[in-house]
């Protein structure tokens, strides 16, 4: 084979090894964008975070968090938002009661300080929506906003056990859905295998 042919197919190589980085790539991405889910209402933005991993199990403590930040990304404290959380099981009707109304607490997380956080402890399996109202200590330093957040919970190793009524009235199978361990364990492997054949690629180049 000449060594024209070798410097293309090497080229070749090269190429689909670029390809299925950007694959791995894309799907990590995915995955992070989806564990934090962003909302905007008129001038804030609010970021929902729950430990852990955003994989809450029912009967078991859980803290959720909102980062919340004005039009051009600036925090704001829990000391300048009158907020208030109430936690309704899905599907509900309007009116009725909040099944939880967890106080609100200041909280120290990622570059956060100071922001919206709160205990919770979901009953049982099924689906929440947890909705976050606030308006300005201070006159006029931001709008008032309302946020709705749909959070999945899954059975507490207490319960993990199959066939476990939700709070939906969906049988539900206690299994654990958090994906994030296997898929950074999956990229660093692909990513490690990539790296070796594009630096062999690129020898024999």
């Amino acid at each position: 084979m000449s060594s024209k042919n070798r410097h293309w197919q090497s080229l070749r190589r090269i190429k689909n090894l670029l390809f299925l980085s950007s694959l791995v790539i894309s799907i990590t991405n995915i995955y992070t964008a989806s564990a934090h889910e962003t909302k905007i209402a008129a001038d804030v933005g609010a970021t929902l975070h729950v430990e852990p991993n955003d994989n809450p199990r029912a009967g078991e403590p859980t803290q959720a968090w909102f980062a919340l930040t004005r039009k051009g990304g600036k925090a704001i404290p829990l000391t300048q938002c009158n907020c208030q959380l109430v936690v309704y099981a899905q599907p509900h009707t309007a009116g009725e009661p909040a099944l939880l109304e967890p106080s609100l607490k200041p909280v120290a997380a990622e570059r956060y300080q100071g922001i919206p956080g709160a205990d919770i402890v979901f009953p049982k399996p099924g689906i929440y929506q947890l909705k976050l109202s606030g308006k300005p200590v201070t006159q006029a330093s931001f709008k008032p906003f309302q946020f709705k957040f749909e959070v999945t919970v899954v059975a507490g190793s207490a319960r993990n056990i199959q066939n476990v009524q939700d709070v939906n009235d969906v049988p539900t199978q206690g299994i654990n859905t958090g994906l994030g361990l296997p898929i950074t364990v999956l990229a660093i492997v692909l990513g490690t295998g990539i790296l070796f054949f594009l630096v062999q690629a690129v020898r024999r180049s």
